[in-house]
């Protein structure tokens, strides 16, 4: 039983975490709500490292994946003919008070999270947010991957991993 509130009481904080990194990448890159690529960033930079470490199982260096995301915006202006050397959006200020925003990928991610976590033990951790996102066929973020060589199948299975050891290292046994 403390065991369960001890996780949740982890989750809720890593959830907040996420949310408020998510939401900097995105007003950092002038976009009002963040999508799935702005959670994808906020999961790398968690304290907890999952993320980061099922990345890099997949020879993905974590640092690259801002860079490829920025390059995905430069092909889909390039694509309907804008120059791609636009200046950069200012960043926006902080939103005002009220429910969370996010744009539809971004809820996309929320909302798969929600259901998996339903099911599972343990903490959120940043690979879990991996996992959502590698699930999603369209988008920034799945273009980003696919862009990057990784194979979302693989990157799911790679999320788990670190889910798995993590669970293990935390309890001694696997939830």
């Amino acid at each position: 039983m403390f065991r369960q509130l001890q996780h949740r009481f982890q989750s809720m904080r890593t959830l907040s975490r996420l949310c408020t990194g998510a939401e900097a990448h995105a007003r950092a890159s002038g976009q009002a709500a963040p999508g799935a690529e702005h959670f994808l960033l906020a999961a790398i930079d968690l304290p907890d490292g999952s993320a980061r470490r099922a990345l890099e199982s997949m020879g993905v260096a974590p640092a690259a994946v801002r860079d490829a995301i920025e390059q995905q915006y430069r092909d889909a202006l390039r694509s309907v003919g804008l120059d791609a050397t636009l200046p950069q959006a200012p960043a926006l200020a902080p939103p005002a008070p009220g429910l969370y925003r996010a744009q539809p990928s971004g809820q996309e991610v929320m909302q798969t999270l929600a259901r998996s976590r339903k099911s599972q033990g343990g903490p959120l951790l940043g690979a879990h947010v991996v996992a959502a996102v590698a699930t999603m066929p369209h988008g920034v973020a799945a273009r980003t991957l696919r862009a990057m060589g990784v194979d979302a199948d693989q990157l799911v299975a790679a999320a788990q991993a670190q889910v798995s050891t993590a669970t293990t290292t935390a309890t001694g046994t696997a939830d």
